[in-house]
């Protein structure tokens, strides 16, 4: 069981705790808290009154048929809270405010040929203008806290992104965390873009019934984390499960970088080559229309690749499940799922346990969610979501 403390020293804990407990299940009675807690029914009791007389928990309509007095359930508030997360990507930046539950409330998306900090900033400045001039003043001042999603080290990759070195180099002397809190009366945090993704999924997305899996988010480039005993692991630099540097058989049988074979930058480089238009792939991640037959050769490259890297990773760890998402429509997230399911069996697995193979939850919003995800955990959850497996 995850104990609370009757001390009351420990209240926040509890009271994180409680909301923790809260958004994994939906909705729980007093009692049902007082159970898995082990606290005391009066120290629940109080913790429940005060979270929903702060405007975090709301009560839903009592449960009848039991003996006694019926129960009665208590949920999140939407409202109770609201989160802003800033990704900036290779290709594409975006924002969005999200509420208590997870539900979006506000979208602004900002595609480019490479991120230039200085429109970053700008765009973040503009866009925090226009989604908090549509709040009511009380929803303005529930804003927790605003993340930051982004490639560590993103001046690395100015030849794979086909930006100039000197915009590029911008990034290794700019503190953007500081530039944005400049921006902000809350407070801001940081975190590789890709865990981000990882985080969405594991806060807001329906994998509760997995405690242990590898996760792979496929952007302009390949990326992913770990989530192992139900909590996000990155590991003592932030950079563990950086899948997409992953050796992987290439085209040759050479080893080559899980990122040269499954990230959407190889596919636009195939609709370049055959003078296709790519550019739905970054302004369109819903809908990216008929791409043709580079199209179906890159989903069948990239499910292979993303196999080989499941087979590698199942050799570590014994994962329940290898999660894939991505920056593209459901549908070809779909295909890509099933040709990583067709691959598994041709790559020789003798010795492991393979995981299961299934869709991400989240989308083309994983990575922005994910940021959002960072003020939630860090103000109202216990352990990222780490919560023990009979509760």
């Amino acid at each position: 069981m995850h104990r609370g403390t009757n001390q009351s020293g420990m209240r926040e804990h509890n009271e994180r705790l409680v909301l923790s407990l809260v958004r994994r299940h939906g909705s729980l009675a007093k009692s049902d808290i007082a159970r898995m807690t082990r606290l005391s029914a009066q120290t629940v009791s109080v913790i429940m009154r005060q979270l929903e007389k702060d405007g975090f928990l709301l009560r839903r309509p009592p449960q009848r048929g039991r003996v006694g007095q019926p129960s009665i359930p208590m949920a999140l508030n939407p409202d109770g809270a609201y989160f802003i997360g800033l990704k900036i990507g290779r290709r594409s930046a975006e924002l969005v405010l999200i509420d208590f539950v997870g539900g979006i409330r506000s979208t602004h998306r900002l595609p480019y040929r490479y991120p230039d900090p200085g429109t970053a900033v700008d765009f973040v400045a503009s866009s925090i203008r226009e989604l908090r001039t549509a709040l009511t003043p009380e929803q303005d001042s529930r804003i927790a806290g605003l993340g930051i999603a982004m490639p560590f080290q993103l001046w690395n990759w100015a030849d794979a992104a086909g930006a100039p070195r000197m915009v590029m180099d911008e990034w290794r002397h700019r503190d953007i965390r500081s530039d944005i809190q400049a921006l902000c009366d809350f407070p801001v945090y940081l975190d590789n873009d890709a865990t981000s993704a990882c985080g969405a999924e594991l806060v807001f997305g329906k994998s509760n019934d997995l405690r242990d899996f590898v996760y792979f988010y496929i952007g302009a480039f390949a990326g992913g984390g770990i989530v192992l005993d139900g909590r996000l692991y990155s590991g003592p630099t932030g950079n563990a499960g950086a899948l997409g540097s992953m050796p992987v058989p290439g085209p040759n049988g050479a080893p080559v970088q899980l990122i040269d074979l499954a990230s959407i930058t190889v596919l636009e480089k195939a609709l370049d080559a055959a003078d296709r238009d790519a550019s739905p792939l970054w302004s369109s991640p819903q809908d990216w229309g008929d791409l043709g037959p580079e199209l179906d050769i890159w989903v069948e490259k990239a499910g292979t690749a993303l196999a080989y890297a499941i087979v590698s990773a199942a050799s570590v760890i014994d994962f329940e499940a290898a999660v894939i998402d991505g920056w593209m429509p459901a549908a070809i997230r779909q295909r890509l799922v099933e040709a990583v399911s067709h691959a598994l069996p041709r790559i020789d697995a003798e010795g492991l346990n393979l995981p299961t193979v299934r869709e991400g939850t989240i989308g083309v919003n994983a990575r922005a969610m994910g940021a959002a995800s960072l003020p939630l955990s860090e103000r109202y959850l216990v352990g990222a979501m780490s919560l023990p497996t009979n509760v």
